[in-house]
């Protein structure tokens, strides 16, 4: 995670920003302490990186790159330029940290990948693609790392990164909102995802999408009756937070972190394989 210390709204690059309406500094460094806390009550480990002065956006972790359980990382590339800086400090503090780092380009060179775009579930590693991620880094991803890409081009601007509309909840089930995608990514979805949780429009855009699952808890910053239902009903137990001051920037409890431990040992294959919707 990333702490809030310089969290501003100074540009607009998705529908939930205005410059208009800045957060409040001390309700959002509460709001953020409630989700690290609360990541450490449900057993899990935070390490803090400090937010660079010139990068307002950084408190949303969750793009700064992807970082596997066996100490690899795929630094994002920002299609935005005032986002690019913030690369620098990851790729210190991933190096610092053992892990081999790649890129899929750097300073606006090369296609784009932000890493709210990507998730290990299934066979493969799901890639959102369309609006942050160009759907050639995708085999960038696949044949650097030799594993199985899939990819679901997102069509719907208020749901510009997957971890939107796309929430992993246990092996076979994920949150999803089919709007968020084009025709032929709402057929892949359901070929990729064996159990869907399917959000309405309500839920979605109350970033229900955009939640955290550490070991039998979820952490979520709204979570309406019906889907309090089936998320007990597997077993978890659904801590609900208010982090509406990250919700003026676009994002919420899964933006706001960056897993270390995605596993890609049972998506590896030789070459590496890429899979776009027909």
């Amino acid at each position: 995670m990333v702490r809030p210390d310089h969290y501003r709204i100074d540009y607009v690059i998705n529908p939930y920003m205005s410059t208009q309406d800045q957060p409040d500094p001390e309700l959002a460094t509460k709001q953020w302490e409630s989700l690290r806390q609360a990541i450490v009550d449900a057993g899990g480990t935070v390490e803090v990186l400090e937010q660079r002065p010139d990068s307002p956006d950084m408190v949303y972790a969750m793009n700064v790159g992807l970082a596997t359980a066996d100490g690899r990382a795929m630094l994002s590339h920002m299609r935005f330029e005032p986002r690019r800086k913030e690369s620098l400090s990851a790729a210190e503090w991933f190096t610092s940290n053992g892990f081999a780092l790649s890129r899929t380009g750097s300073e606006g060179v090369g296609p784009h990948f932000e890493s709210g775009d990507a998730f290990v579930f299934g066979d493969a590693l799901v890639v959102g693609y369309g609006h942050r991620s160009e759907a050639l880094a995708l085999k960038h991803l696949a044949t650097e790392w030799n594993i199985r890409v899939r990819g679901l081009r997102i069509a719907h601007e208020g749901m510009y990164h997957l971890d939107l509309p796309f929430c992993p909840v246990d092996s076979t089930h994920a949150m999803v909102y089919p709007p968020a995608f084009d025709a032929a990514s709402r057929v892949q979805l359901e070929q990729i995802v064996p159990d869907p949780i399917v959000l309405t429009d309500e839920e979605a855009f109350a970033f229900s999408g955009n939640s955290v699952v550490v070991g039998e808890t979820i952490l979520m910053p709204d979570c309406s009756p019906r889907l309090r239902e089936i998320l007990t009903g597997l077993g978890l137990r659904v801590v609900v937070l208010d982090l509406s001051e990250f919700h003026k920037g676009g994002g919420s409890a899964r933006c706001m972190t960056n897993p270390l431990d995605f596993d890609l040992s049972g998506i590896g294959i030789p070459g590496g394989e890429v899979i776009l919707p027909d």
